[in-house]
């Protein structure tokens, strides 16, 4: 359970912090339904740009924006849905997109869902205090952003070895910015950075996303119901939601596929991680290039008792489809094989670990032998913009990218294989849940009692969390309330 209890004299202050700078909160619902935002909002958001440092843009963060860089409204959900020419498989792939959030992900949902409940009951002080977002990217984009919204001092830490637009972004919204060793899988190294911020600087709060349950609660009650109105939305006579694919990253995605597994019987949740450091599949380790989805641990919010699948992903595959979807010469050859061009201009929506996604789903529909009938979600994390700068890479690397390159790269979309997927036991589910011991109960300070909760209470460990959004809804509302929000 996410702690509720008030800081009286903090939360005072909160809110008059909030009142001095204009700052109205979003509710879980207004987030899952922007229908439910005030017309006055929606009237001011008209005038404001997407990536705008604006307090209104908080209540941009949903996955129904209107597809616009600027004054955008809401609609429904933003997807894709990609077709058998580019999947090789009769099941309907959907991909939820997240370039229409700020910030061009939606990491900035798990952030502010985060932040909201120390505002909310006054233990975080923003005057006094700085929120340290530790990452592997986005989400620190999301959490630097987010203090910005909320005129708070932040800290973003991720990996050196992250793509150059991430950091050129960041120094402009972070009052510090902290590039620790290694790549997208050295978590470690970002823990470590963490433990020594708390012990040096006191005014440190960090906001740990592998460990922090109001992103998965985030994820529950909004992405979750998210691919369920997509599913509403595309359904035919006959459709059922097979399942959904998710990275493994801080696993608050997976928080998705669990809502998708209690509002479709018989779903199933398959977790994708990169090959080349499969920590699931085999407790391994190693190096990566899926930006987005660090590994080498458990994150301590992933339920593993509703992870049904591991799915290894290749990472010189969604390298390889970076430039198959971009360059010129692969668009065309998918216009040959039959994509449409509304399809073609919409795959820059997928950035390297939406590919990584799309891969893990095509995987698992395969290994399931699902039918045309048959839809499995994923989520299209973030768009080439991130990403540039590694096509740019590519060129330097491997030459220019022509038609020969392009022939050799669909030969592998389309031979996409069936090898390393684990359908998971009870013990195998057992098995990777017993390793979040060794990062986190023995290095991280969590408790045994919280670790064996769980797993052996986890119908009311998991259940009661993913309430908590209606009683933080109503402190949210008495809290916009009490700064004098209209």
């Amino acid at each position: 359970m996410i702690d509720l209890k008030i800081n009286a004299a903090q939360r005072k202050k909160n809110i008059a912090r909030c009142r001095d700078k204009g700052i109205i909160l979003p509710t879980y619902a207004q987030m899952r339904d922007p229908g439910k935002i005030p017309d006055a909002i929606k009237k001011e958001l008209t005038s404001i740009g997407l990536w705008q440092v604006h307090p209104r843009n908080l209540f941009r963060i949903n996955w129904h924006n209107e597809p616009v860089e600027q004054g955008g409204a809401f609609g429904g959900v933003n997807f894709v849905e990609l077709p058998r020419a580019i999947t090789g498989s009769k099941a309907r792939i959907v991909g939820i997109v997240g370039k229409w959030f700020p910030t061009g992900a939606h990491k900035v949902g798990p952030a502010i869902s985060c932040l909201l409940p120390e505002l909310v009951t006054g233990r975080f002080d923003p005057e006094t205090k700085k929120a340290v977002w530790p990452s592997t990217g986005n989400y620190c984009r999301g959490g630097a952003y987010i203090s910005r919204l909320l005129s708070c001092p932040s800290v973003a830490i991720l990996p050196q070895g992250m793509s150059k637009e991430r950091f050129e972004w960041l120094r402009t919204m972070a009052e510090e910015v902290i590039a620790t060793p290694g790549c997208e899988s050295n978590v470690k190294e970002i823990f470590d950075k963490c433990i020594e911020l708390e012990r040096t600087r006191p005014e440190a709060v960090i906001f740990n996303q592998f460990d922090q349950l109001p992103n998965s609660l985030w994820h529950y009650n909004v992405t979750g119901p998210a691919m369920e109105e997509v599913f509403r939305k595309i359904a035919r006579p006959g459709d059922v939601v097979a399942g959904a694919v998710l990275s493994s990253g801080s696993a608050g995605t997976m928080a998705a596929g669990s809502y998708v597994r209690d509002t479709f019987p018989g779903a199933k949740v398959g977790v994708a991680e990169a090959l080349q450091c499969p920590t699931i599949l085999e407790n391994g380790f190693g190096d990566h290039r899926i930006e987005g989805i660090g590994d080498k641990h458990i994150p301590w919010i992933h339920n593993m008792r509703e992870t049904d699948a591991a799915i290894g992903v290749d990472d010189e595959l969604p390298i390889r489809f970076i430039r198959l979807f971009n360059e010129a010469a692969g668009q065309k050859l998918l216009a040959e094989n039959g994509v449409s061009q509304d399809v073609l201009e919409k795959l820059e929506w997928m950035g390297i670990s939406s590919i990584g996604n799309m891969i893990g789903a095509i995987k698992f529909a395969k290994y399931y032998e699902l039918g045309e009938n048959d839809v499995v979600f994923t989520v299209f994390t973030d768009s080439m913009a991130m990403y540039q700068s590694r096509l740019e890479e590519l060129k330097a690397e491997r030459g220019v990218y022509d038609q020969r390159q392009a022939d050799r790269d669909y030969d592998r979309l389309s031979g996409i294989s069936l090898d390393y997927v684990l359908e998971l036991s009870q013990v195998d589910k057992r098995r990777v849940h017993q390793l979040k011991y060794f990062s986190w109960v023995e290095q991280l300070g969590k408790s045994v009692e919280e670790l064996r909760a769980q797993w052996d209470d986890h119908r009311n460990y998991w259940g009661c969390l993913r309430t908590q959004s209606t009683d933080l809804d109503v402190m949210i509302e008495e809290f916009n309330a009490e700064a004098g929000a209209r």
